[in-house]
């Protein structure tokens, strides 16, 4: 599987992490990923991919690609074979000067692209990156559809700088520290957050303090899961337990199961980390 990655420039820098080109065989027909602190944006450009977000009983096929801002339950990603894409890894905050409604309306529930931009301007996007000659023209391409539909956004300087220290943190500072050193309300925090990121602060600390704990996790060692919770501050493991179900999806030795076997498999894999086998 071929993948290319890069940060883009100045604005978007301050929006998203990369962008990227996918093209090949995927390692399985279907991924589980789990809830993370981490919007995505794919521009499908093969066969159409199958997505089975939050509580819902059966996939929905996705032709020219889905956009989806902080999750806050696993999801199911069924990839065609070959795959070939490209897309963005979004900041929390990041998806929103893009987006024509809250990103509260995306966090489970993630729309097509031509809902985000309409059908003939996906369409005519997706053209362009298909003929396009190699995958860094291709995130050229994106980047400038980005930048040229970039707006401003109340709220988004607040609601970057609290993301930052959250991330900073690994979800560990106190939310109501963050609100008094804004100075603006709680009100208009939690209303700008949810419309932003999608998700309130204290849930975004969550899926920091959540994700930071799972990827510290050496699978290829002996896990003590009564040190591994008491160390992310679950006091109560039985409480971690049920995090972890909520946010992968698994108990957490299924997840090491699951994340062992694609190590096995795969090792070295460009999608290795955070998807899971789901099959």
């Amino acid at each position: 599987m071929e993948y290319v990655s890069r940060v883009p420039g100045p604005p978007l820098d301050g929006l998203i992490d990369d962008l990227y080109y996918l093209d090949g065989a995927p390692p399985y027909s279907r991924l589980m990923l789990p809830a993370a602190p981490a919007p995505l944006l794919i521009v499908n450009l093969g066969a159409p991919f199958l997505i089975r977000a939050g509580t819902d009983l059966e996939a929905v096929e996705h032709v020219d690609g889905c956009v989806v801002t902080t999750p806050t339950r696993a999801w199911e990603f069924s990839y065609p074979t070959p795959t070939r894409s490209v897309g963005v890894h979004f900041k929390p905050w990041g998806p929103a000067p893009f987006l024509p409604m809250p990103a509260a309306e995306l966090c489970d529930r993630p729309a097509t692209v031509a809902q985000m931009w309409g059908q003939v301007a996906t369409a005519e996007l997706r053209e362009r990156l298909i003929t396009a000659d190699a995958p860094h023209e291709m995130l050229t391409l994106l980047e400038d559809e980005l930048t040229r539909r970039l707006r401003a956004i109340d709220g988004l300087d607040l609601v970057r700088d609290m993301c930052s220290v959250i991330a900073a943190t690994g979800g560990a500072v106190p939310i109501s520290d963050l609100g008094i050193a804004s100075g603006a309300s709680s009100t208009y925090v939690a209303r700008r957050f949810k419309a932003i990121v999608g998700v309130t602060p204290k849930r975004l600390a969550r899926s920091y303090r959540f994700t930071f704990t799972v990827l510290a996790i050496d699978v290829a060692a002996p896990i003590d899961w009564a040190d591994v919770a008491a160390r992310a501050g679950y006091f109560d493991q039985a409480h971690f337990v049920h995090e972890f179900r909520e946010f992968t999806g698994l108990t957490p030795t299924r997840y090491v199961e699951v994340r062992r076997r694609f190590l096995r498999d795969h090792p070295g894999h460009a999608l290795e980390g955070w998807p899971l086998p789901a099959e």
